[in-house]
């Protein structure tokens, strides 16, 4: 568990990166980068950091609407996805398109993975805690952001670090090993790091709001979420955090 003292140290200093960061962002569904850890990468932007989205999937399966096909909701989805970046300042956005629901952490979508890295080849890369069953002791945490977490990190460390993994990615495709400096895990089971979002928490709001498609009941799910990311404060002045496993690599 995080100290009270960690937590105060969290709240007073920044990453101590001097110099603008390169941060990619892989995870499994539209939506997820802003629910998991929106504010902090709306103070990412703020601070002049570059940070680019990849989305395994663009969410095909996420409707109740008996009447919608897989292909338009992907291209809702997809535009939301997009609406939703821009508010938070990102670069841009990127979809592997591989099928919502059915993700596997095989070798094909690590091999995937491990070009994408090698691609934007960042100092920084965000994914989720793969370990992470259970979602605050009562849901059921989606198995493609299980999968996700497993096959990126699986691909940060060997894969995309030695030249002799997916050897074809530097032979064929002239992709050369990429060595990622810190890997954020963020939606962790057993943080290391928590950093107070408090003044960009309405920005994650809002990029949340975005993804209308998968919002039945806006004000309930607002209510939810600032629950769910409450770290202190009082009624008038809740203080939010977003909680991370960081990974120190290089």
């Amino acid at each position: 568990m995080v100290s009270d003292y960690s937590r105060f140290l969290t709240n007073a200093l920044p990453e101590n990166w001097e110099t603008p960061q390169r941060i990619l962002v892989i995870l499994a569904h539209p939506d997820d980068p802003e629910f998991f850890c929106g504010a902090t990468i709306a103070r990412w932007t703020h601070a002049g950091h570059l940070v680019i989205y990849m989305l395994l999937t663009c969410g095909d399966k996420g409707t109740k609407d008996p009447n919608m096909n897989p292909r338009d909701l992907c291209n809702i989805r997809q535009a939301e996805q997009i609406e939703a970046a821009k508010l938070l300042g990102v670069e841009s956005v990127h979809f592997m398109h591989y099928p919502d629901g059915y993700l596997e952490p095989n070798i094909e979508l690590r091999r995937d993975v491990t070009r994408v890295i090698r691609q934007f080849r960042p100092d920084i890369l965000v994914t989720c805690d793969p370990t992470n069953l259970y979602i605050d002791n009562e849901r059921l945490n989606h198995p493609d952001h299980r999968a996700a977490g497993q096959v990126v990190l699986d691909a940060v460390f060997p894969a995309a670090r030695d030249h002799l993994y997916f050897i074809e990615l530097l032979e064929v495709e002239n992709l050369n090993p990429h060595i990622v400096k810190e890997v954020w895990v963020c939606a962790a089971q057993h943080p290391n790091l928590i950093i107070n979002v408090t003044n960009y928490w309405d920005k994650k709001i809002k990029a949340i709001l975005k993804h209308k498609s998968q919002i039945s009941d806006p004000m309930a799910l607002v209510s939810r979420i600032n629950k769910r990311f409450l770290g202190g404060g009082n009624h008038d002045f809740p203080q939010y955090e977003e909680k991370f496993i960081r990974l120190i690599l290089a």
